[in-house]
Formats: C-alpha cells, structure tokens, sequence
C-alpha cells in the first residue's frame, strides 16, 4: 500500500533507516571481491556482498516506502584498507566502511560513483534523504599491503584509555588504527602512497587541482582534518547527499565539526545552485554526531570527566541518543512525556536519534527478537529521529552462533524470513503501519505531546510551523473489538478521522470516536 501525504519533511520527525552496506542487499555478485581480497576471515568479518546497487533494487521495490522510511542512512563507502588484519576477533576486512584507506574515491566492493548518483536520484523521486557516514578521526589500519600515513598526518600511540578529554582525542581509539592529527597546525603534503595511486589511475593533475581550488577558496591551511573535509563534503556537491552522521565524534577535539559543518553547507548550496531542478525543499544540510554514550537526559552537554562540551554548538543538529534502549525498558508514558519535554525546551531546535539496536552496541534492547512489536511501537512513536537499524523490523537475529565481538550485531539482511516466515510478516506489517504513520505526521517525532487518558492510554502530537499544521491521536495496548477514544482536545464534533492501523472511518461524535478493530492499536489522523 503505498500512502501519499502533502506533510513536508521535517528532519525533526524523520524516520531514519540505517544500514550497513555490506550487509543489506547484493545487487552485483560480479564485484564481491576486489584487491584480492580472499582469505578466510573470522565469521561474519569479511565482505558479503552487500552494494549500493543492492540498496538501489529495494529502492525500486518500495521497500522503504512502505516501511515509511524517508531517510537512509548507509556506513561509509569510501575506498577502505586491502588487506585484512586481527583485533583479536578473527580476520576482518573493511566491510564496514570505517577503515578508510582513499577518502577520494569508492571501494569497488560498494559500488561506484555512477551508482551513488543513481541511488541519491532514486531516492530523492520517492522523497527519501541520502546521509553517508563520514570519518575524520582514524585512518584504516596497517598492514603489509596498506602502509602507515606519514607521522605529520598521524599517531600511532598512545592507545586511549578514555578517562577524561586529552585521554579520548589525542591518541589511538585501539591499537594499530592511527588517529589523525586533527589538532594539527603542521602543513602536510599528500601521502606518497596516495600521490602514486591517483597518478595509476589517471587522476593525480584533477585531484591535485581540486585541492588547490579549495584550499584557495577556503584559506584554510593545508593541515590535515582539512583534507578529509574537504575529500567528505566533495560528496555533497558532487551527487547531492542530505545529511551526514559523523563517526567517532567525542575522539576530535569539538572545532574540527564546525570547520566540517561549514563546508557541508558551502557544498549543498553548491549543489542546489548547480542541479535547481533535482532540489528537494529548502531544507538544510543535516548533521547527526556520533558520541559514544551520550544521552538526552544531559541535554547539549556531554561530560568528558574534566571538561564538558556543548556538540550542538560545534556543527550538529543531532546526537545518537544511547539512553533510549533503556528508557525504552519503561512505560509509554514515561518516555513520551520525558522526549517531549527535552525536545521543546533545553534540545529546541535541535533532535536526537533514538534506538533500540545498532552495528556496535553490544547490549541492545531486544537480543533475542522476542519484543519486535513493542520495540516498533516505542521506536516509531517516540518523540526525536527514529533509527530503524536493518532487520528490527524483520526480526533479523542479533545473536549469531560463531560470532565474535560486534560481528554477532551484522548478520545479512533476513530476505528470506521475509519472503516466506508468517511472523515476520505479522511483525513487518506492524513496522510499517507506525512507519508509514510517523512519516506522513511530523507531529509524532517533531511535535509536543499530550496524554489524553491513562487507561485506556491514548495521547495527541501537535506540531505547527510556517502555516503547516498536523496533529494526530494515537491508542495503545486498547480492547480489541469495540474502544471509544476521547478526541475532542484535538477535534472537533462532525470531523471525519481514518484509523490508519485498521483502515476504518470514523466520524467525531459527542467529542469521541467508537473504532470497531481487531486490533489493540489506533492512529488517527483527519480523513483527507
């Protein structure tokens, strides 16, 4: 079924999708080795597949429409390190995108840059943003076949031991994956290494140019965050990506996202000015940090032990919120009103994004998969950015026999319990009602919430701004059969309302509705 609804997009109420390339969809088996790439990994450690293309097919499916999906975020596609090495979870190659070995060009193994032009174009016919995933923090690993950057770009030690700020920034998050010398003053030159590849592949005087060119027009000096900043947002002007959530955030010092901030935006409008038929809406480029255990209760602020910092001041819009798997673990209530209340007050203006499971966190809500309704339920309709991770809404297992460390978190996309498994499907319908509800109301993710009734539970989202208008009611855990909702704090007597969980029309009457449903959830919304 597909929905069409006029509501703009609004990032504050976004449903977000995130995926990791590798593992999502394999639409080109034909590249799935490349830099021969071939020796037996730890499980789950090498790549599998997945593809840009792969990504594109679902696209063309109406995969993410129906699942009410109206952002795709993707781990990075940036060309990683050739060889593999051992953290002491067996053998792994970059399929994860965060090993970065050329920043300029794409990992044949994702795909290329023909293909990203294709899928941000595809996305965008069906109103769906493209956010990549940049890293500015490491470099990919060494290994015989990838050598070391040189030592005016990196440090190889001291390894973090993450007790207060210097201790998380200026060292190496584990041993043997050199930290860039962000903080650096220092000009560099580029690597030999890099110098010699783009020269066999026939683009050292173009890159070389292009640098210089941004060099110029910024003033910046040739340090090496600045680089990276300017290799990451080439990206945006080049193919018109929406967004991006940064990687490692809190293992920079704050300033570099401003600078990186900056350059998002001076390559966006660059891309509006060049392709003004292909542009979206007047929405701004959107940027989601990645600090690793920040939690919305702390507001702006995230505290390092002997300094705090304020991300939100430094080029973000967004934080990964890493308290919602256990606030989830609380009443609807609790955690609806207390969203609320941070979002419209100290967070105004700005949003988190909220899950329940992720590539790298090892103790998600749900493990076993055997609350897949509830978490769709708290995830989609909680207040803030939803962050669908690939398989929560099919029940994809997060425990993998023979697994070690995050790999566990990374198995390929369950195509098949979806094609073919009854109760995946009941738990996908179920996804894709709330996500279809929640992207057609920025209301649930953008707006203030109100409790009507604590039993039965009904509460209103309202959301207005710049003449747009949207509220919603919602229900949960109500009688199946017959249930009488109270709707007269939002609509009035005469107003035709769609129940869109069951599909059912009904009129307000005496300020309440009657729903006659087999089911214990209702989403209301005005009857176009």
């Amino acid at each position: 079924m597909k929905e069409t609804n006029k509501a703009p997009f609004i990032w504050e109420g976004a449903n977000l999708y995130f995926l990791m390339t590798d593992r999502f969809n394999n639409g080109d088996p034909s590249k799935d080795i490349n830099f021969n790439r071939n020796k037996t990994t730890g499980k789950l450690r090498g790549f599998e597949g997945g593809d840009i293309k792969g990504i594109i097919q679902k696209i063309d499916d109406g995969y993410f429409e129906q699942l009410g999906i109206n952002v795709i975020w993707l781990t990075p596609i940036v060309e990683q390190i050739h060889d593999g090495v051992d953290e002491g979870t067996g053998l792994s190659y970059g399929f994860h995108g965060y090993w970065a070995r050329d920043w300029s060009a794409l990992d044949p193994n994702f795909g290329t840059k023909k293909d990203l032009a294709e899928l941000v174009e595809k996305a965008h016919a069906k109103g769906i943003r493209i956010m990549l995933d940049g890293v500015i923090n490491h470099t990919g690993p060494v290994t015989e076949m990838d050598t070391v950057w040189p030592n005016d770009w990196v440090r190889t030690g001291p390894t973090c031991t993450y007790n207060n700020f210097e201790n998380t920034t200026i060292c190496t998050l584990v041993k043997n994956l050199p930290d860039i010398k962000t903080e650096s003053t220092q000009e560099v030159e580029i690597p030999t290494f890099l110098a010699e590849k783009w020269k066999s592949e026939g683009r050292y005087d173009s890159e070389m140019a292009s640098l210089d060119a941004f060099f110029k027009r910024t003033a910046y000096p040739r340090t090496p965050k600045y680089y990276i900043i300017k290799w990451l947002t080439d990206y945006i002007s080049e193919f018109g990506i929406d967004g991006y959530r940064a990687d490692t955030v809190k293992h920079t010092e704050e300033g570099v996202w401003g600078d990186f901030k900056t350059q998002c935006d001076y390559a966006f409008a660059t891309w509006k000015k060049n392709n003004p038929s292909k542009v979206l809406d007047n929405n701004p480029f959107y940027t989601i940090a990645e600090v690793y255990n920040y939690g919305i209760s702390t507001g702006q602020w995230f505290d390092f032990g002997d300094r705090k910092v304020n991300y939100y001041e430094n080029g973000f819009n967004n934080m990964i919120n890493f308290e919602f798997k256990w606030d989830a673990q609380k009443d609807y209530e609790s955690i609806f009103s207390k969203y609320s209340s941070k979002l419209n007050n100290e967070l105004k203006g700005f949003s988190v994004l909220n899950y329940l499971s992720s590539h790298d966190d090892g103790g998600p809500f749900d493990a076993k998969r055997v609350k897949s309704i509830e978490s769709g339920t708290k995830l989609l309709l909680s207040p803030g950015i939803s962050q669908v991770y690939y398989g929560d809404e099919s029940a994809r297992s997060l425990v993998i026999e023979g697994t070690q460390g995050d790999a566990t978190l990374r198995s390929f996309m369950n195509w098949d319990a979806i094609k073919s498994n009854p109760e995946t499907q009941k738990i996908l319908l179920h996804w894709q009602k709330l996500g279809q509800f929640r992207r057609n109301h920025p209301a649930i993710g953008a707006g203030f919430h109100s409790e009507i009734s604590n039993q039965p539970y009904t509460f209103s989202r309202s959301y207005s701004k710049n003449g747009f208008i949207d509220k919603v009611i919602i229900g949960l855990d109500l009688p199946t059969g017959k249930k009488e909702l109270a709707v007269d704090s939002i609509f009035s007597n005469g107003t035709k309302l769609r129940d869109t969980y069951s599909g059912k029309e009904v009129v307000v009457t005496n300020g309440k509705v009657t729903v006659d449903s087999e089911f214990t959830f209702v989403l209301l919304e005005l009857k176009n």
